[in-house]
């Protein structure tokens, strides 16, 4: 698939992997340009077989992306409409990272405020850079809630109580305090966070996929009840081992000297070797 008419994202595949960076001066503001941009964007990724892993990350040292356009909110209507009963643009926008059968990627390396920190919320996972990154909620000191999935994935991902001080104290948080909250799996120094994403990509779209698209479906439904989520982790992990590609790697995977000593001591060394 050919990324084309993109003013605002530079997007590039590689070995799997679609480099997704974030290019729209002065700040990576998300106005409905940037918002209309990244939704095509995901549902052409979401179609394209030769996507595995999608990486993002920004064009702009100091914003990942600084937080939705306040313009765009002040758009919206004064009187409250109805309740809705489906998505709307921008959950459906963001939530397709989420649910899409791919692994997503946030490398961020400035700041990812409001909208920004919610859409990085969106990806399966986020890396911040120490010194650089910055992840916050401000919205409530501008006198409106989080409503772009921000009350929803930061109690998931840190807990109500820490969820709540993200939310309501309206501060910045930098990478370190970022990775003890659970706000992104790791913070790394601004020299090694780039290396360390794109071997994770690249490790990731060496494998089939199959098993990642299945993964990723089972582990969406740790959010139901245990016995449930029980039945449906079984439900996908058999429909992995029927897989062809999965009966010739376990076939490899013993052929090459797995279940021995000497292999099952630094076994991630030999996964390379399964690639056919």
């Amino acid at each position: 698939m050919e990324y084309q008419g993109y003013s605002l994202l530079r997007i590039k595949l590689d070995r799997g992997v679609l480099f997704v960076t974030i290019d729209h001066p002065p700040i990576n503001i998300l106005d409905l340009p940037l918002m209309l941009e990244l939704d095509r964007a995901g549902i052409e990724m979401e179609a394209d077989e030769n996507v595995k892993v999608a990486v993002f990350d920004s064009a702009n040292p100091d914003f990942f992306i600084a937080h939705v356009d306040v313009d765009v909110i002040l758009q919206l209507p004064t009187e409250v409409p109805p309740k809705a009963d489906s998505l709307g643009f921008f959950h459906s926008m963001v939530d397709r990272f989420r649910t899409m059968p791919k692994v997503t990627i946030g490398k961020i390396e400035g700041r990812a405020r409001g909208g920004g920190s919610e859409f990085a919320m969106s990806l399966d996972m986020r890396f911040a850079a120490l010194g650089r990154a910055v992840l916050s909620q401000p919205e409530v000191a501008l006198g409106i809630t989080p409503g772009g999935s921000g009350t929803q994935r930061l109690p998931r991902a840190m807990g109500r109580a820490r969820a709540l001080e993200v939310m309501l104290g309206c501060d910045d948080f930098p990478a370190d305090l970022a990775e003890r909250y659970g706000y992104v799996n790791r913070a790394l120094p601004p020299d090694e966070i780039g290396s360390f994403v794109e071997r994770l990509a690249y490790r990731i779209a060496s494998f089939p996929a199959q098993a990642i698209a299945l993964t990723k479906a089972s582990v969406d439904s740790a959010e139901l009840p245990t016995a449930e989520g029980l039945i449906e982790e079984a439900h996908y992990f058999n429909q992995s081992v029927a897989t062809n590609e999965a009966q010739r790697r376990m076939r490899s995977f013993l052929d090459l000297g797995g279940q021995t000593g000497e292999v099952e001591l630094d076994l991630p060394s030999m996964y390379d070797s399964l690639v056919e």
